[in-house]
């Protein structure tokens, strides 16, 4: 009897019908087993009610190559035609297929990445790999994660590769499984695919539960269905939905400090119906009527977060293992956890809720989530924390969503108009401020630090204010509107003090480069070992003004000199 061999990829299989005419691909979970798309089955005439009951199953890795045949499992048939929902069947083989394989599919986040599939094209029946980048979801409704081809002529999804396993490539999960391809996309040069993720699967078919690894993106709040939706008539729920919103379907990134207590009693249920838009496994369990018909701004894209978890009773210990098994990092020792986060690539997108009703707030701030919140914006994080009271004054941030109202001379007025125009003049400088660190600020050490948004807070309490004109809060929002331009003006002026006195130190150094070249020649070494610090200091960032402004003159100073002594 000829021995078995298989690749490091024994779960590839081909799913074929009846006559073996290639439909599609799927993923070998055990010996009985096999994942694929629902439409798949459909094409081979296997699908419940279909011309046979049948389809082949062979494998892609294996030699001597395998062939069984296999049905649906009772149940497992999950397909809404011309839908962005479901597609996915799992498959009984009718004998063991001899593997002794067990694959295990992946939670893992959806918002970016790059991950590698194999189908069977017409053209190729031993099939083809062809790689994609992950690219969240793209629109308000459906279940699909969007998958986009990295380089130009290389070989792309088409039919054939339907069912395919989705295998991560690079990162913390490399070589596993997060997901099946369940369509393409081809109009002329542009090209796209989609992938059904596995927590979505999971959804569907609970009984393949044993077969999935890795914590789920969504642990706020209990499972099921999310809050409803009528919760977004409050004018303050919706504001602060609209308003985080805009943040994280943004490239935004920083630290978001949300109040869900205090004296509105706002609640955390609208951050908890947020994060469930953007959930793989929430999204399988809510119409896309529901999503399209929420008031706008109000809904995620699929794997906008990629991590959220609620800290109300729970160790540094529990929130730092949390993390690190979402992320798929090693231990969970919460020092780790965070310098992993700091350097993780794509960047994440994270949500603790109950951040002050954690066993212990300070130690969780203080070991875990502090220096998160501090770098996140440096870092390309997205971090939003949740606190039920007054969120401690050491915690970082860089937008606070406060829903209490803002205090103010009582003896003041204004209009909602002259307060919206107050809002939009200060979000635009805040804009520009932003755009100015990204720039210039982060080149320099010590740079004076970007001041929080207040726009989008101020907005929260417009929403709620202008109801109700004349209301008092109004005259309070103008004026602390005015108040933060005029902390942005200096900020701007002391970042362009910065600019300007690099400029003047590279134009010294350069002008006196010049001048001892042409004396003393460009090879005199004792005026070079005096140039290259000063230069270096000029270019390596962060720059560090005060060492520049010594090294630079110490060069001048050494050509100044060499000149005197002719």
């Amino acid at each position: 009897m000829a021995l078995h061999h298989h690749s490091d990829r024994p779960w590839r299989v081909r799913v074929d019908d009846e006559e073996g005419t290639p439909c599609g691909a799927g993923v070998l979970l055990d010996d009985r087993h096999v994942l694929t798309c629902a439409h798949v089955v459909r094409f081979a005439g296997a699908e419940p009610g279909g011309a046979t009951s049948r389809v082949r199953i062979s494998s892609a890795a294996c030699r001597p190559e395998w062939t069984r045949t296999a049905r649906v499992a009772p149940g497992t048939w999950v397909h809404d035609h011309g839908t962005q929902r479901g597609d996915v069947a799992l498959l009984e083989l009718d004998e063991p297929a001899g593997c002794g394989v067990r694959t295990t599919l992946w939670k893992a986040p959806l918002s970016g990445g790059t991950v590698q599939v194999y189908g069977f094209p017409r053209d190729e029946p031993f099939g083809m790999g062809a790689d994609a980048r992950l690219a969240g979801s793209g629109h308000r409704q459906g279940e699909w994660g969007l998958l986009k081809r990295i380089r130009e002529g290389d070989p792309w999804i088409e039919r054939g590769y339907s069912g395919a396993g989705a295998m991560a490539v690079g990162g913390e999960f490399d070589g596993r499984v997060i997901g099946i391809v369940v369509a393409d996309y081809v109009q002329g040069d542009a090209k796209a695919a989609w992938m059904l993720p596995t927590e979505t699967i999971l959804t569907y078919l609970p009984r393949i539960e044993e077969f999935t690894g890795g914590d789920r993106t969504n642990e706020l709040g209990p499972p099921g269905p999310a809050p409803a939706g009528d919760m977004l008539d409050d004018p303050l729920r919706l504001a602060l939905t609209q308003e985080l919103t805009r943040l994280l379907d943004s490239d935004w990134c920083g630290t978001v400090v949300v109040g869900t207590g205090g004296t509105t009693a706002v609640g955390d249920s609208w951050l908890v119906r947020l994060v469930r838009t953007a959930d793989p496994a929430a999204r399988a369990t809510v119409s896309d009527a529901e999503l399209t018909g929420a008031p706008g701004g109000t809904v995620l894209g699929l794997g906008t977060i990629d991590a959220a978890c609620d800290a109300r009773g729970r160790s540094v210990a529990e929130v730092g293992g949390y993390l690190a098994r979402r992320f798929g990092f090693p231990g969970g020792d919460a020092h780790e956890v965070r310098r992993r986060l700091l350097r993780r690539r794509p960047p994440a997108c994270l949500v603790v809720g109950g951040v002050d009703r954690a066993e212990d707030p300070r130690a969780l701030v203080g070991d875990l989530l502090g220096e998160l919140a501090a770098r996140a914006r440096s870092r390309g994080i997205r971090l939003v924390l949740g606190f039920e009271g007054v969120p401690p004054a050491d915690v970082p941030y860089d937008v606070r969503l406060d829903p209490e109202p803002v205090r103010g001379d009582g003896t003041r007025r204004a209009t909602a108009a002259e307060a919206r125009t107050a809002v939009g003049r200060l979000a635009e400088a805040e804009d520009a401020a932003s755009a100015l660190y990204r720039e210039r600020g982060v080149r320099f050490f010590a740079a004076p630090r970007l001041p929080p948004c207040l726009a989008p807070r101020l907005r929260v309490r417009l929403a709620v204010a202008r109801a109700t004109e004349p209301h008092h809060e109004l005259a309070a929002i103008r004026d602390l509107a005015d108040d933060a331009r005029a902390v942005l003006a200096r900020f701007d002026r002391d970042v362009r003090r910065m600019v300007a006195a690099h400029e003047d130190l590279t134009a010294v150094l350069e002008l006196h480069r010049v001048r001892a070249a042409r004396y003393f020649g460009a090879e005199d070494r004792r005026l070079a070992e005096r140039h290259a610090p000063a230069a270096r200091a000029l270019h390596t960032e962060p720059i560090d003004l005060g060492v520049a402004r010594t090294l630079v003159g110490r060069y001048v100073d050494e050509v100044n000199r060499r000149s005197e002594e002719g």
